[in-house]
Formats: structure tokens, C-alpha cells, sequence
């Protein structure tokens, strides 16, 4: 995933944070901001270290952005997500990560087909 698709920056966290809308189940929170004229969607990632060690943490990061790569056409641009992975997240494999992620997101109302 190319760089102009992440979110880095602390300010731009804050601003997804405090003006987004929050959407969740079990595995992972999604937060969503609206950003007007963008042509893509980007993404931030939140893997705490309660989670596991920096294989693991990073092996969840991946999982999140292959799905986000693979539902790159359902996904609407113009919009920030920031995706936090909670506890149960660490011992999933991808396709289970697959699958929760496209439930928080069909909650959220981002998909553009079920």
C-alpha cells in the first residue's frame, strides 16, 4: 500500500479521533472522517503492545492492509479510517481478520456492495 493511502501524522489521528464517527465489535475499533475532494481513502493503524511482540503486532498491520488492499474498489474515497486492533485480533489468521473487518466496516455503512 502506497504511502499517500496511510495516515501518520499525530494531528491528523487527533482529527480522525475528535470529529470522526466510531464504529466496533469485538476485534477491532474503526474510527471514520469524511475529508472532502481526496481521491482515495487513507488508513492509520493502532497495534498496542498488549497485543503480542513486534512479530505479531506487525503481522496484524499486514493483515489490515491486505484486507483494505483487497476491498480497495468497495471502499468509497474521501474518507480517513484509523483501525485499532484489539486483543482477540492477535490470535486470528488473515482470513478471520478479513471477515471481521468487512462486519465493523458494514456497520459503519462504507461498503459500497455487501
Amino acid at each position: 500500500m502506497r504511502k499517500s493511502y496511510r495516515i501518520k501524522k499525530n494531528t491528523e489521528f487527533q482529527e480522525v479521533f475528535k470529529h470522526g464517527k466510531s464504529f466496533a465489535n469485538r476485534q477491532f475499533v474503526v474510527y471514520v472522517l469524511e475529508k472532502e475532494n481526496r481521491k482515495h481513502f487513507r488508513i492509520g493503524l493502532s497495534v498496542s503492545k498488549k497485543l503480542g511482540n513486534a512479530v505479531k503486532r506487525n503481522q496484524i498491520k499486514r493483515y489490515i492492509r491486505q484486507v483494505f488492499l483487497e476491498l480497495k474498489e468497495d471502499i468509497p474515497p474521501g474518507y480517513d479510517y484509523i483501525i485499532i486492533a484489539r486483543k482477540p485480533a492477535a490470535e486470528m489468521n488473515y482470513h478471520e481478520v478479513k471477515k471481521s473487518l468487512i462486519h465493523v466496516l458494514k456497520i459503519a455503512h462504507v461498503l459500497k456492495k455487501s
